[in-house]
């Protein structure tokens, strides 16, 4: 038997790169999947036929509506939050407002996501964020706002797993380095320099994540909480 049959996931942003192979993985497994999806609508639909699952349309920079969306799910089994994105610059030069919608969507709505969810989780649930091994190490210029908003993942994350745990709720992150996605092709201009720091000379691809991801919500973890768990081609080694 699948190891998530049965159990009622969400993904919010799933619908390209590591969130629809998130998506697929979950499906594969047994799970019934719902994701979200903001500017990818065909990509969305597309998704949602080949796997069974549900698309629906959210905007992971509206807190009352990420909060909805998680109410309006039901008591979940395992919450995923994937959707992000990356601002990178100099920061003399940044537009603030995009640095402020940045950090909506990519901590406020995690933290806001996870605790609605967990008002109606049950023993057992899982909570999962995807943050970056930028959280950890800023190897080069340009990233100052983007490593700030995943260092800051990394104390909701040990925090809310203080918070539910009690319950038996755990809560992790997963620290992707260079992915093959459309935001950071392997084939794309960054790649000599993202490899000259790497010890596997190649990107992850996006299964690989969705695997990690797919077992610390499954039944083997259940003692794994409150972790950073980086998979990254030894970028950060």
């Amino acid at each position: 038997m699948a190891s998530l049959q049965g159990k009622s996931v969400l993904v919010l942003g799933g619908s390209r790169g590591i969130g629809a192979a998130i998506v697929r993985r979950f499906a594969a497994d047994g799970a019934t999947v719902t994701f979200t999806y903001a500017g990818s609508k065909d990509a969305a639909e597309q998704l949602a036929g080949e796997t069974g699952t549900t698309a629906v349309l959210t905007d992971s920079a509206d807190r009352d509506a990420v909060i909805a969306r998680v109410r309006n799910s039901g008591p979940l089994d395992v919450l995923v939050v994937n959707a992000g994105v990356a601002m990178v610059g100099d920061p003399l030069e940044m537009d603030a407002d995009a640095v402020d919608r940045m950090i909506r969507i990519n901590v406020q709505a995690p933290y806001h996501a996870a605790v609605e969810a967990a008002r109606r989780m049950p023993e057992g649930g899982r909570i999962v964020v995807i943050g970056s091994n930028v959280g950890d190490h800023v190897g080069f210029p340009g990233i100052a706002a983007y490593s700030l908003t995943k260092s800051a993942v990394q104390g909701m994350v040990r925090g809310l797993a203080r918070d539910f745990g009690p319950r038996g709720i755990t809560v992790n992150a997963v620290q992707p380095g260079p992915v093959d996605t459309d935001m950071n092709p392997a084939d794309g201009p960054l790649k000599d320099l993202l490899y000259g720091k790497m010890v596997l000379q190649r990107h992850g691809r996006p299964e690989e994540i969705a695997g990690l991801v797919a077992w610390l919500a499954g039944p083997e973890a259940g003692f794994a909480t409150g972790g950073m768990h980086t998979i990254d081609g030894g970028f950060n080694a």
